[in-house]
């Protein structure tokens, strides 16, 4: 008989089946707030994503989906995590022990992977902040040369002289970007002092006239500075032009040249005359 009235007792206990019911609701609830949570998340990742990918940055499409699914990946264990541990609460279970072990857990993986994790956040941050793009010329501490390919964990760069570096993103601590402003090209050219200078002068606008044209990277006409140094034997006339980024090399070797024809054909012109 006791048996059987505990039975019925169990079922007939009206407190424990309104606990129990209680309980019940309040899961629910936390399930469908928690999947509201990560849609919301979900949705507000897509649109940055998508701003981001209408932004300078040159990058693969296949990298931005790979960060969205991670940062989505993310989201979703997140939460679900705090779920389990609102449910588990709902149901009395002791979440200090639990929470202790994953502290210790989560503490141990981090100091084994800290290197990891940091070139994957500086990676967050070089793609996200827009700090430099593939395509872009920086540098970095020794490094200098092309963005080939941006990474989450690293970056490539094609060197100068044709070499690769592939550089751990937490290595990046400062970067010179090249390429987000015009360069300055800057020629010095050294003259004999028994060349006038008003001559020099006229000859150098001369020789630079339509380089716009033939090196569509000149934004505009170089200006001739005057005198930069100056000493017993020759003097050095300052010449500056404004170009797109990266072509400063190239602008000053056409420069050079231009100038390099034009004296040719006064020294041709002044044998002619002679003869």
């Amino acid at each position: 008989m006791d048996l059987k009235n505990q039975i019925v007792g169990f079922f007939t206990d009206e407190a424990m089946w309104m606990n129990i019911l209680t309980s019940g609701i309040r899961v629910i609830i936390i399930f469908i707030l928690t999947r509201l949570v990560i849609r919301v998340v979900y949705k507000m990742i897509d649109q940055f994503l998508l701003k981001q990918e209408k932004s300078r940055i040159q990058v693969n499409s296949r990298r931005f989906v790979t960060v969205g699914e991670l940062l989505k990946n993310v989201t979703s264990v997140v939460c679900n995590f705090v779920m389990i541990l609102i449910i588990l609460s709902e149901f009395n279970f002791k979440l200090g022990p639990l929470l202790a072990g994953a502290g210790v857990l989560g503490l141990a993986i981090g100091f084994g992977a800290q290197s990891l994790v940091k070139d994957v956040i500086t990676g967050f941050f070089i793609i996200f902040e827009d700090q430099f793009a593939v395509g872009d010329v920086i540098k970095s501490g020794e490094y200098r040369g092309t963005v080939e390919m941006i990474g989450l964990r690293t970056s490539r760069v094609r060197g100068l002289n044709g070499e690769t570096y592939i550089i751990p993103n937490g290595m990046i601590t400062s970067v010179t970007n090249y390429s987000l402003s015009n360069s300055l090209a800057i020629v010095d050219l050294p003259v004999k002092n028994d060349q006038q200078l008003k001559d020099t002068v006229t000859l150098i606008q001369t020789a630079l006239e339509g380089i716009t044209e033939r090196r569509p990277e000149v934004q505009r006409t170089p200006d001739v500075l005057g005198i930069q140094t100056l000493n017993t034997s020759e003097y050095v006339v300052r010449i500056v032009a404004e170009c797109n980024p990266n072509a400063r090399e190239a602008v000053e070797r056409q420069i050079f040249t231009d100038i390099k024809q034009a004296i040719e054909a006064r020294e041709m012109g002044q044998e002619r005359a002679q003869g």
